[in-house]
């Protein structure tokens, strides 16, 4: 079978001049590119890459990652990438899970990632040596890449994707969006996370331009905003919901996103930024997208109109090849518009987790209404079918009970960022000391003129009585996982400081200024005041 990794060289043969990546070192050409790739895939031959290899390339953004990805794939073999900037325990313990046999990386970063295992320096002179053998087919069941789970509900595993799947994706996401030669897509998503393997290459994949520029200027809204107008950018395919409502909330004169056709949302529920009135934000196409690592990045699409109905949360229709299950207790489908656990089979489904058998059997299940054979991974996510194809309808391990009634802290979330102060919000449950549950909101913006009182009073004309939260912290800036999304699971254990009623600290680096997927360390959310029910 094909890979990206041909369909670049074959634009460089076409097109050999035209631009593929813009990065802060230049400009690069297709041919440049392309050549580059060879020169990589026939060191890493040399070394024995072939199918079942795992790489991990640890290096920053810039034409070395893009060629180091795409040469191991042209090798038939399987790529982990790092994000460099993580605890080098962590990484470590990345590459173990992955079984990664070889690191790719330069001699600058080589000594402080401390990784103990076959090492190939990008930015050191290698005899390339003489291969005058076309590479053969790659295999499409031969490991292409491994991912790992954020860890948000426990320890991070490593996730299996084959090269058949990866190659359907990129081509139906090109498809999807329209990507073409025009196109100037902005990589957004770090490495490390799988939404940078979209983000760098479906527009590749396509014949298009990708910018890449320094990780700083993704995390502010301003810089964003000044990177989109300087490149000419078309296409953001890697964002979340909480950097479009910090950029929202953040506007500044004229339109943010003023060029941009494209707009892909992921990682989280989109309803709060769209009950904000987020949607006037995008002037072009803004796309939901649902789908787990599990899956190949993205299984369903939605495309939001411009009047959205803020309260439901349509995530689309599959993509081709891919099958969407909603199922009881029992594995048995429940009627259209019927709430119940989402299942995800066909085309994107991974092979299982590296190295965890126990837990690939318990996620990864039989489909009972597939072929023989077919299997359907278990997502834990709650969902309906309608007439817009799948709602989101929360997590299990979200919703919560309040009073006896079964709550979604999404609905609350969506109702705070309607008030015209309210720029981030997050709603975490919590006990008191007498075992009673009650929720406790995480609001940012400038809500110096705006009492509790006044927050509770807009919630009221918007929410029944059990959906109000008893507390209110403010904080300068919600904390992000490095992923992009929104930290709950931090804020639900340092929620304590609500009951206690007093001023803290959030005491975690992170900013909701991350472009999408780009998480990263930055301002300290901090706890300004935590208000009480009165």
């Amino acid at each position: 079978m094909r890979t990206v990794a041909d369909d670049i060289d074959a634009h460089a043969r076409r097109h050999p001049r035209r631009i593929a990546l813009t990065t802060p070192s230049g400009d690069v050409p297709y041919a440049r590119l392309a050549q580059h790739i060879e020169e990589t895939a026939r060191i890493l031959r040399a070394h024995g890459v072939g199918p079942e290899t795992v790489c991990a390339v640890a290096v920053g953004h810039g034409t070395r990652a893009v060629a180091a990805m795409a040469a191991v794939l042209r090798c038939g073999a399987a790529f982990l990438t790092l994000d460099v900037g993580q605890p080098r325990d962590r990484l470590a313990a990345f590459t173990r899970s992955a079984d990664a046999t070889l690191l790719l990386t330069t001699s600058g970063l080589a000594p402080a990632l401390g990784l103990r295992m076959p090492t190939v320096l990008l930015d050191q002179p290698h005899p390339v040596p003489p291969d005058h053998t076309p590479p053969g087919p790659v295999d499409p069941r031969a490991l292409a890449y491994v991912s790992h789970t954020s860890g948000s509900t426990g320890e991070p595993s490593a996730v299996l994707v084959e090269h058949r799947a990866l190659d359907a994706y990129l081509r139906d996401t090109a498809s999807a969006f329209g990507l073409d030669e025009d196109t100037v897509a902005l990589q957004t998503a770090p490495l490390g996370y799988d939404a940078s393997i979209r983000d760098t290459f479906a527009p590749l994949l396509a014949g298009a331009r990708l910018v890449i520029v320094d990780r700083a200027r993704l995390l502010r809204p301003e810089e964003f905003v000044r990177t989109v107008r300087e490149h000419g950018i078309t296409a953001v395919l890697s964002t979340t919901p909480s950097f479009l409502s910090h950029l929202l909330g953040q506007q500044g004169p004229g339109e943010p996103l003023a060029g941009v056709g494209l707009v892909a949302s992921s990682g989280e529920s989109l309803r709060p930024f769209l009950a904000a009135g987020g949607r006037s934000l995008v002037p072009g196409s803004l796309v939901n997208q649902y789908g787990p690592t599990e899956c190949t990045m993205t299984t369903t699409r939605y495309a939001v109109p411009a009047r959205p109905d803020p309260s439901a949360d349509p995530v689309g229709t599959p993509r081709a090849g891919a099958v969407i299950r909603i199922l009881d207790a029992g594995l048995a489908p429940v009627a259209d518009g019927a709430v119940g656990d989402v299942y995800i089979g066909g085309a994107g489904l991974a092979r299982g987790y590296g190295g965890r058998p126990a837990r690939t059997a318990e996620c990864f299940v039989p489909d009972p209404y597939g072929p023989p054979g077919a299997r359907l991974y278990r997502t834990g996510d709650l969902g309906r079918w309608g007439p817009e194809g799948l709602h989101y309808a929360g997590r299990t391990d979200r919703q919560v009970k309040i009073r006896g009634y079964r709550v979604d802290p999404a609905e609350i979330e969506g109702a705070l960022l309607a008030h015209p102060a309210v720029t981030g919000a997050v709603v975490t449950p919590h006990t008191d000391d007498r075992g009673r549950a009650y929720l406790l909101a995480h609001v940012t913006g400038e809500l110096t003129g705006t009492t509790d009182t006044a927050l509770r009073a807009h919630l009221a004309r918007l929410l029944p009585p059990h959906l109000m939260p008893r507390r209110f912290a403010r904080l300068d800036t919600l904390p992000t996982t490095r992923g992009g999304k929104a930290d709950r699971r931090f804020l639900a254990d340092t929620g304590s400081a609500g009951r206690a009623g007093s001023a803290g600290s959030a005491g975690r680096a992170g900013s909701a200024g991350s472009a999408g997927s780009a998480g990263s360390a930055g301002r300290v959310g901090s706890v300004r005041r935590v208000g009480s029910a009165g």
